[in-house]
C-alpha cells in the first residue's frame, strides 16, 4: 500500500485525522479499518476520529465520518468545522461552502482559524427522561443534533465521574442498540456553561464534542433560560459559541463557531495501520 497523504487539526480540543479521498484510493471497505488502527494513540497518529473528503454530484463535496473505533456516524461539530477549513486550504472550495453529510447538508463559512457551520435541524427533544437518577444529577434530558445527545444537568462538573457515569448512559438500554453520547453540563453565567462529555466512538471522555456542546446550549436555553449566542466551555479550556432560534421547544438555524488548528501534514505509512497490513 503507497503511503496515505494526511493531515491532522485540531477542532477546539477535538482531534481529528483528514484525508482528501475524492480519487478513490482508499476502499469503502478498507476505510473502518484504517480508522480504527490510525486512531490509535501512541501506536499510530493517534485521534478522535478521521474523516474522508469524497466527491459530491450535488454540493461542493461530501464527507464519511469514523470515530476512532472505526464506525461511521452521522455527524461531527467540531470535525465539520475542520473538514470547512481543510477544504478551503486545499483549494477544494471556497470560504463559504456547502458539504454532504449523512445528516444531512451541512453549510459552513471559514474566516482564518474561526470557523463557523450551520448544523442540521435539531430533533427528538425529551425532557426529565425516565431513567434512575445517579450522584449529583440535577436534571436528564434528550435532544439528537446530527448525533444522539443526554444532557445531564449537575451540581459540580470538575470532579464529577463523567467517565463512570458517561458509559453506563452511552450503554443503558434505553438507548439501544445504537446508544448514545453523554454530556455533564453546569451554568457558570448569564449566557454561559461548562460541559464534560463522554462520546461513544471513541469511548471515552473527550476534550471538546461539538454536537455535545450544541446540545448541552439548546437543553439550557430551556431548563436555564440562557439566550442565544450561548458560550460553551470544554473540558480542553478552549470556548464554542452556540447561535440558534428557538421557538418554544422546537430550535433551526443552529450554528457552531469556534477556532481550528492545523497540527501537521504528512503521510502515513502501512507500518502504521499493521492491522490491515503486516
Amino acid at each position: 500500500m503507497e503511503p496515505i497523504e494526511f493531515w491532522k487539526m485540531s477542532g477546539s480540543g477535538n482531534d481529528f485525522i483528514l484525508i482528501d479521498n475524492r480519487d478513490g484510493q482508499i476502499k469503502d471497505e478498507e476505510m473502518g479499518p484504517l480508522v480504527e488502527s490510525a486512531c490509535r494513540r501512541k501506536e499510530s497518529v493517534g485521534a478522535d476520529g478521521t474523516i474522508f473528503v469524497v466527491g459530491s454530484d450535488r454540493y461542493d463535496f461530501g464527507w464519511r465520518f469514523f470515530n476512532a473505533d472505526g464506525g461511521e456516524v452521522e455527524m461531527c461539530g467540531n470535525g465539520g468545522r475542520c473538514v470547512s477549513r481543510f477544504a478551503y486550504l486545499k483549494g477544494i472550495t471556497g470560504p463559504k461552502m456547502t458539504f454532504e453529510t449523512l445528516a444531512g447538508p451541512v453549510s459552513a463559512e471559514v474566516k482564518g482559524r474561526m470557523v463557523k457551520v450551520l448544523m442540521p435541524r435539531p430533533g427528538n427533544l425529551s425532557m426529565d427522561l425516565d431513567i434512575d437518577y445517579q450522584p449529583g444529577w440535577k436534571s436528564c434530558d434528550f435532544i439528537n443534533t446530527g448525533v444522539p445527545h443526554v444532557v445531564i444537568g449537575v451540581r459540580e462538573l470538575s470532579t464529577h465521574p463523567v467517565r463512570e457515569q458517561g458509559r453506563s448512559i452511552r450503554c443503558h438500554s434505553r438507548f439501544s442498540p445504537e446508544g448514545t453520547n453523554a454530556n455533564f453540563m453546569r451554568r457558570i453565567g448569564p449566557g454561559e456553561l461548562e460541559i464534560r462529555t463522554y462520546e461513544r466512538g471513541v469511548e471515552d471522555e473527550t476534550l471538546a464534542c461539538g454536537t455535545g456542546a450544541i446540545a448541552c446550549a439548546l437543553v439550557a436555553s430551556i431548563r436555564e433560560k440562557v439566550s442565544s449566542p450561548v458560550r460553551v466551555k470544554t473540558r480542553g479550556g478552549e470556548e464554542l459559541t452556540i447561535h440558534f432560534k428557538r421557538e418554544n421547544t422546537s430550535f433551526e438555524q443552529v450554528w457552531l463557531e469556534g477556532n481550528t488548528s492545523v497540527i501537521y501534514q504528512a503521510r502515513l505509512h502501512k507500518e502504521a495501520i499493521y492491522r490491515i497490513e503486516n
